[in-house]
């Protein structure tokens, strides 16, 4: 499949995407009736393994999972092979680029309870909100959790496992990530 017809697709699951939208390889783009799964101007999603050098394992993923969900992203990305799933809302600010093979995960994908985890509830599953600020850089492998705030101008160094707030312009790293450097 071209990514003419790949657009079209989109275009008919009402994803909304600006100009010079750029899809090397085919991603998996999944928009639930009743979200909002929003691309900006010039953005790129590689999804095959020569589009990225870092060796990607898979395609790019981008999923809004439930009616309310939303994903927004601005001007000027690149993602590369990453994972971004809503159950709530992800915003990545312009300018941001998104590593290979990161993760950008809004919930835990299973209730935490037992009993719920195992009747499969729902509705009991831990979602809150995503926030990426403009001029951002996620590095490979990285994995971004539910309710991570990151300011203007960070970087996520590889392999980062993020949960938490941080200010504009720092650099967090580690597992659990924290700030090793500001600007």
């Amino acid at each position: 499949m071209n990514s003419n017809w790949f657009k079209l697709l989109m275009k008919m699951t009402k994803v909304s995407y600006g100009k010079n939208l750029t899809l090397k390889g085919m991603p998996v783009i999944f928009n639930k009736s009743g979200a909002q799964l929003t691309f900006g101007d010039n953005v790129t999603i590689n999804s095959s393994f020569l589009s990225n050098l870092v060796g990607l394992y898979q395609r790019t993923i981008i999923i809004t999972r439930t009616p309310e969900s939303q994903i927004l992203i601005g001007n000027n990305v690149g993602i590369s092979g990453a994972t971004i799933y809503a159950r709530k809302s992800i915003t990545i600010g312009e300018n941001t680029l998104v590593g290979g093979n990161a993760k950008i995960l809004d919930n835990d994908f299973h209730p935490l309870e037992i009993e719920a985890r195992n009747a499969d509830i729902k509705e009991k599953i831990g979602a809150k909100p995503i926030s990426i600020g403009k001029n951002c850089f996620i590095g490979c492998n990285a994995l971004i959790l539910k309710g991570t705030v990151l300011g203007d101008g960070c970087i996520v160094g590889a392999g980062a496992v993020v949960s938490g707030v941080f200010e504009d312009n720092c650099v967090i790293a580690g597992n659990p990530a924290r700030v090793i450097k500001r600007f």
